[in-house]
């Protein structure tokens, strides 16, 4: 790319992140997430070596997490295509967690070398970003409104639902993963009995003294403004 070529814009990168990781697949599962699988993508989808550096400035672990976001981008799309309106609210996010799950099954061995990869504390941080961008895209697909300490609280319970679901799945050698769906039904009703408690104690007089006083700090956070599904948040006025 020389200096009279023009910056590349998002869909562009986007084009090409995905045309790589297509190409890299096949070698990931016998050579992992390295930077020898990334150059021989790169050129196997004859892109050109320099828009591959943008698009994979750090090598095979942006490879790896560009696979990531994409799968989170194609569930987000499946999940709207998807009619869960006579679901509960538990049976829809089971179902986003099992269908997520679904469409990395063809790439087990992949997945498995990425969750290797993330496990290393030099990657770890990132390997967190990437679980809490699969919750946000999940809860943001059911229509989730919530503005306040309830979309963090949300986004990292479900975070610890499918990193766990992901760590049982690669594990998990029964048919159509009937054991890792059972093992997300438990997740997913332990879940939903701790939200009970928390209810409980809210409408507890004690609860209701402690959310009058120290806990109305929690009533100050808000989720991140634009869209942006990390940290930081913000403060309300």
């Amino acid at each position: 790319m020389n200096a009279m070529t023009e910056e590349p814009d998002d869909q562009s990168l986007d084009d090409t992140k995905r045309r790589v990781v297509e190409a890299a697949l096949p070698d990931v599962a016998f050579d992992g997430w390295t930077d020898r699988t990334l150059a021989d993508a790169v050129e196997r989808a004859m892109v050109d070596p320099a828009m591959g550096r943008l698009a994979f400035p750090r090598g095979g672990v942006d490879l790896a997490l560009a696979f990531h976001m994409q799968t989170d981008d194609d569930l987000a799309a499946a999940l709207a295509a998807q009619d869960m309106e006579a679901m509960r609210y538990s049976e829809k996010v089971a179902r986003a967690v099992e269908t997520r799950l679904e469409m990395i099954a063809p790439h087990k061995e992949a997945v498995r070398r990425a969750a290797a990869m993330f496990a290393l504390p030099v990657y770890a941080a990132d390997g967190a970003r990437a679980v809490w961008h699969t919750a946000d895209a999940i809860w943001t697909a059911l229509g989730d409104t919530s503005d306040d300490v309830n979309w963090y609280t949300k986004r990292a319970i479900l975070s610890g639902v499918y990193s766990s679901a992901v760590l049982y799945w690669l594990g998990d050698q029964s048919e159509d993963m009937a054991k890792t769906r059972a093992f997300v039904a438990r997740r997913i009703e332990d879940v939903m009995q701790f939200e009970k408690v928390k209810a409980a104690v809210r409408d507890n007089p004690i609860g209701k003294a402690v959310m009058a006083g120290p806990g109305r700090i929690l009533d100050q956070i808000r989720k991140p403004q634009g869209g942006k599904p990390g940290f930081p948040g913000r403060w309300r006025d």
